[in-house]
């Protein structure tokens, strides 16, 4: 008895077919196709994003914070990252299978659609907002050719915004309704493109300010955060937020890496897109926002701000379509595969891989066309701490479970079973423990946002649930290490 490298063959006679469909059964090795430059632009198109710009230039401006400190930061947060990611990602890479049958083992078969319907509203709040940031390039593109318009507005957009976010809207619909393989394509035309125009767009503006941009580098290098301690309570707080940012895509990276041939080529692929990545683009965002500074009197950390202020028609054409291919491009692998997974998971029958991208589709229009006079007045980092630390714990659950409990040996047949006494059966489906784990740790990482006498530990909300889920998981779970024997998959 040795265990199977074959992963991927299921008795279809002994599968419950409330917990199966073709989406989400396990992906054979030879329908694998992707490497280190799909992981790298999975996230270059994450971090060059409209929304992941914003951030990173608004990180520079918001903690009063040396300017050599908030580098170091950012990309202290792009390691961590790796290191959170590798370990999510190699089960998939393993056994071919998306997050919410990954996380079957652990919540149990049916406990598996809470975190998925959560991770599932996280990817919709995602996909609203990115949808209209997507769409402001499409506006500056418009506005270039045919002007502003009258100015009246609706829900905080004008009409020609209104009309952007439509065509972005529908845009993405019909990418993703042709499958994975064109969201990959698109994804990696996205990647390398928006780098380009990212490094044109700091050559023009570092032109344009000449000699004044060392000084007001120099200005935002200064800081002025003079307590050893507040000092170090804004680097971890910018730290968590970046952590943060990408929380969604660390907890379900799964969905991504069951694509992956080997291991080595994920590994690989999240060195070049994290570390190294935050690294350059946080740069080229702290050039591009001193010149702002310079040449406008302000800092500008909208890219299509800028853009416009510019006033280059040949650059606003090329810009504006980069930024709306990178934001669509994030879009459609971090905030739309991860929901259609997560709602086919709740009705596999009922509800395919393309149905379930749909219903995230319709639920996103109304978060992002809301996003400019409802949501963002809670502020970016708020936004991301509190949506991160929600999910936050499963994390922590999910690598306990499989590294610590299940010993890295997952039985595909019983990930797809219902019957009793199954290895993931648990108590009628759902594990017990696991949510008592999951509902302490989300109280308090989720407090750390919300609670005003918490406020202290603003930023690290993801870290304390995802590091106190898989300490109360594995304190409620340690006795049943030994049952680990049962979940591996063997052949005779």
């Amino acid at each position: 008895m040795k265990e199977s490298n074959d992963v991927s063959d299921l008795d279809i006679r002994h599968i419950d077919p409330t917990l199966y469909n073709e989406d989400l059964a396990p992906l054979k090795p030879q329908d694998r196709n992707w490497g280190a430059f799909e992981i790298f632009n999975v996230w270059s198109n994450d971090i060059q994003s409209l929304f992941g710009y914003t951030l990173a230039a608004s990180l520079f401006l918001s903690y009063g914070l040396n300017g050599w400190a908030v580098m170091a930061a950012i990309i202290l947060a792009g390691v961590i990252v790796m290191f959170l990611v590798n370990l999510t990602g190699k089960p998939s890479v393993k056994y071919g299978i998306p997050f919410p049958v990954m996380v079957r083992a652990s919540m149990g078969v049916r406990g598996a659609n809470l975190p998925a319907i959560l991770r599932a509203i996280v990817g919709i709040f995602w996909y609203g907002v990115q949808t209209y940031f997507a769409s402001t390039a499409v506006t500056l593109l418009i506005t270039a050719f045919i002007g502003a318009g009258s100015g009246s507005t609706f829900l905080g957009l004008s009409g020609v915004a209104w009309v952007s976010f439509v065509i972005v809207w529908l845009f993405q619909i019909a990418i993703f309704w042709q499958g994975i393989e064109r969201i990959k394509h698109f994804l990696n035309l996205a990647g390398p493109l928006v780098y380009v125009v990212m490094l044109v767009l700091m050559a023009v503006v570092w032109y344009q300010a000449g000699s004044e941009l060392l000084p007001a580098i120099g200005t935002i290098f200064s800081g002025d955060g003079e307590a050893s301690g507040s000092s170090i309570a804004a680097f971890m707080a910018i730290v968590g937020t970046m952590v943060a940012y990408f929380a969604a895509v660390v907890i379900n990276f799964g969905d991504f890496t069951r694509f992956v041939k080997t291991e080595r080529q994920m590994k690989l692929g999240n060195l070049l897109g994290l570390p190294l990545n935050v690294a350059f683009f946080s740069f080229i965002a702290l050039i591009i926002t001193a010149g702002t500074l310079v040449l406008f009197g302000e800092a500008l950390t909208n890219p299509a701000d800028i853009v416009e202020r510019v006033d280059s028609l040949p650059l606003t054409i090329v810009a504006a379509l980069t930024f709306f291919a990178a934001t669509v491009g994030i879009n459609l692998v971090a905030n739309f595969i991860p929901p259609a997974y997560d709602l086919a998971n709740l009705f596999p029958s009922k509800i395919s891989f393309k149905t379930g991208g749909l219903i995230t589709a319709i639920i996103a229009f109304f978060v992002g066309a809301l996003w400019i006079s409802v949501i963002s007045q809670i502020g970016i980092p708020g936004f991301v701490n509190a949506l991160g630390a929600i999910v936050a714990p499963f994390y922590g659950i999910i690598v306990v479970d499989y590294y610590l409990i299940k010993r890295q040996h997952l039985n595909m047949q019983e990930l797809f079973s219902s019957a009793p006494g199954g290895a993931y059966y648990y108590v009628n489906g759902w594990n017990i423990r696991a949510l008592i784990a999951f509902g302490a740790a989300a109280m308090f990482s989720l407090s750390t946002v919300l609670a005003p006498a918490l406020s202290s530990l603003g930023g690290y909300g993801w870290l304390i649930g995802a590091g106190l889920g898989g300490l109360f998981y594995y304190g409620l779970m340690r006795q049943f290490k030994a049952a680990s024997a049962f979940a591996e998959h063997t052949v005779s």
